[in-house]
């Protein structure tokens, strides 16, 4: 079943040995949602001797309908055993009817398009804050607001600054009588913060001279 917003109930057919519950494979929704294991039925493909269709030939179309299409009856009262997923956690499995899993898959759909809902409106209330937090006279009230949102309140600010750097440089009077140190300074000097709120947009190096 589709964890998704389309609600698709989908059957695959597997070879013993590359599926449910032989091996591991996650399994995608065209909507690109995740899918939940409900159940697993061994299939054994009875020999024929008929012949295959040809590409020339129109194959039966078959669509499933209503629930009374589907292959596989539909029992909302079946026990269904699987696996919890809860992050890096001991692996956890739980038993419960099928109607109680559709439940919980819809809650959790319900409360995924809530949080993301309320996560937009935070953002748009944290542009607010930030916008009007240096000219607002109740900038106590404004950080209160923050706080009670988790809300970062942080800005930008571009700077300059200049760098006097001295060292040496360790040559090979053999193999480098021809090295420019000029040169090799211009090329692999560089400019590195150790403070993760500060960016190095872009260096220059300027102003090099052998002592």
């Amino acid at each position: 079943m589709c964890t998704g917003d389309c609600d698709a109930l989908i059957e695959y057919t597997y070879k013993d040995g590359f599926g449910w519950p032989n091996g591991v494979m996650q399994i995608t929704c065209p909507c690109n949602s995740t899918c939940t294991l409900l159940s697993v039925e061994d299939a054994t493909i009875p020999y024929t001797d008929t012949q295959l269709p040809t590409k020339e030939e129109t194959m039966e179309e078959t669509t499933v309908g209503t629930i009374n299409d589907l292959l596989t009856p539909y029992q909302p009262d079946m026990l269904v055993t699987y696996k919890k997923i809860s992050g890096y956690s001991d692996t956890e499995f739980l038993t419960d009817k099928v109607r109680n899993i559709e439940w919980e898959l819809h809650n959790a759909r319900t409360n995924s398009k809530i949080a993301s809902a309320l996560t937009n409106k935070i953002s748009l209330v944290k542009d607010i804050i930030v916008e009007a937090y240096s000219d607002s006279d109740d900038q106590e009230t404004l950080r209160s607001i923050a706080e009670a949102l988790e809300i970062e309140l942080t800005r930008d600010v571009e700077w300059s600054a200049t760098i006097e750097v001295s060292g040496t440089i360790q040559l090979d009077l053999l193999a480098d009588s021809d090295t420019d140190v000029e040169q090799e300074i211009y090329d692999n000097l560089y400019v590195e913060s150790q403070n993760g709120n500060i960016e190095i947009v872009d260096t220059e190096v300027t102003n090099v001279r052998e002592n």
